[in-house]
């Protein structure tokens, strides 16, 4: 008899705890209309404590009060950032309820919710690296992908801000997870301009965009095709690796992701200038050979192949890959200029020969005959200079140099007219 009687007490106890919560739930809805955030908070509380007893319906409508309350503090700019962390985090615990319940009442104004945090961490972490605060950007955009998985764009914007906040640790981080996906970025981007600061955001799907137009809280819907960003992922990895001085984890990790995306041109350019970096100048050599093979347009890398071979003493493919360069780009200064410098670099031993010379006969003959070989290298060089100068007429170290050269080869009015011209 005596447990009979306890059963029935526990009952009791339950029976009125399910209609005090009932009742504070109903309570914290008027509060919510009246719009008063910390009162629903408060009623909350207290339903808190027999919430494990309540139903599927009743745990759904408490998250969803919560959850609504702290991102009314948001928008009432109390405590913002951990009061968003909190919204999204019950959002998401409301969702995970109705889906388990199947019962799904609240979820779809919980990811509309969802959606508009999502925005918020982006504008905000877009604007903290506006102002140079880098850690503080990356961190936002990292919790903005937390968000929503899906949208793995942001989590290559986090790691990249973690780069520019010289955070290598946390980059490298989120650059494995990014690996761990085989990201590669490459794609449609959809993108709209916040009303909130007018910068460009991008979203995961042309729906996700649009209700944020239709929310009121972007405008200026516009979609964009977006190449491979898998290059400048390893390239990131490999120099924070080359920065600790793990040389050869670097190469690795460059080589492994060129066998799992063997296509993928921009990878091929990573682990070139990776050895490069390295000064291996044979292996970038034979990895850029491979990568004019599909694409010999390219002045850029026609353009190192000449520098590499300069640095290497080899001056005659260095001269043919800096006329290649200059072919495909007319307007490429670096490779006139660094025509001329090829030249020039000539004038040293003809110099020293001379100043060795006596005044026999025969020294005088050769004394001559390389003066002739003097001027025919200065003259072999105007072209190159004058080109680089037409392009770049503000660059000291050319004007230098050509009114140098107009000098040794007694061009008197040009080199007057170059240095009128630099007075105006």
């Amino acid at each position: 008899m005596k447990s009979k009687y306890v059963m029935l007490a526990s009952a009791l106890v339950l029976s009125v705890a399910t209609f005090a919560q009932k009742k504070e739930l109903k309570a914290a809805e008027k509060a919510v209309k009246d719009g008063d955030a910390k009162e629903v908070l408060n009623l909350l509380k207290a339903v808190e404590p027999v919430l494990a007893n309540a139903t599927d319906e009743e745990k759904a409508q408490y998250y969803f009060l919560k959850a609504n309350a702290y991102l009314d503090l948001v928008d009432k700019k109390v405590d913002t950032d951990a009061n968003m962390a909190i919204a999204a985090d019950t959002y998401k615990e409301l969702i995970a309820a109705e889906k388990a319940s199947g019962k799904l009442k609240y979820s779809s104004q919980a990811a509309t919710s969802i959606t508009k945090i999502k925005g918020l961490l982006i504008n905000s972490g877009v604007a903290a690296t506006k102002e140079n605060n880098n850690l503080e950007g990356a961190k936002k955009l990292y919790e903005a992908y937390q968000l929503d998985k899906k949208d793995t764009i942001y989590l290559y914007y986090a790691a990249s801000t973690y780069v520019s906040a010289k955070d290598y640790d946390k980059a490298m981080e989120l650059y494995n997870e990014l690996k761990k996906i085989n990201y590669s970025g490459k794609g449609t981007e959809y993108l709209a301009t916040s009303k909130v600061n007018g910068q460009e955001v991008g979203f995961a799907s042309a729906a996700e965009r649009d209700r944020a137009v239709k929310l009121g809280t972007h405008e200026k819907p516009r979609t964009e095709e977006i190449p491979s960003k898998r290059g400048e992922i390893y390239k990131n990895m490999a120099l924070i690796l080359v920065d600790q001085g793990k040389i050869a984890e670097a190469k690795k990790a460059v080589a492994d992701a060129r066998v799992t995306n063997p296509d993928d041109s921009s990878l091929m350019l990573t682990e070139a200038n990776l050895y490069l970096q390295t000064k291996d100048f044979d292996k970038y050599k034979q990895i850029i050979t491979e990568v004019l093979a599909k694409n010999p347009n390219d002045a850029g890398l026609v353009y190192n192949l000449g520098v590499i071979s300069a640095n290497a003493n080899d001056n005659v493919e260095a001269e043919k890959y800096y006329k290649r360069a200059v072919e495909i780009k007319p307007d490429y200064t670096n490779a006139y200029i660094n025509l001329a410098v090829l030249k020039l670099q000539n004038e040293k031993v003809l110099i020293e020969e001379m100043n060795k010379l006596g005044t026999s006969d025969k020294d005088m003959k050769r004394y001559d005959v390389l003066k002739k070989k003097r001027e025919d290298l200065f003259r072999s060089t105007l072209p190159y200079l004058q080109k680089a100068y037409e392009l770049d007429p503000e660059n000291t170290d050319i004007v230098k140099t050509l009114s140098g050269v107009y000098s040794a080869l007694e061009m008197t009015a040009e080199k007057n007219a170059l240095k009128a011209k630099m007075k105006k």
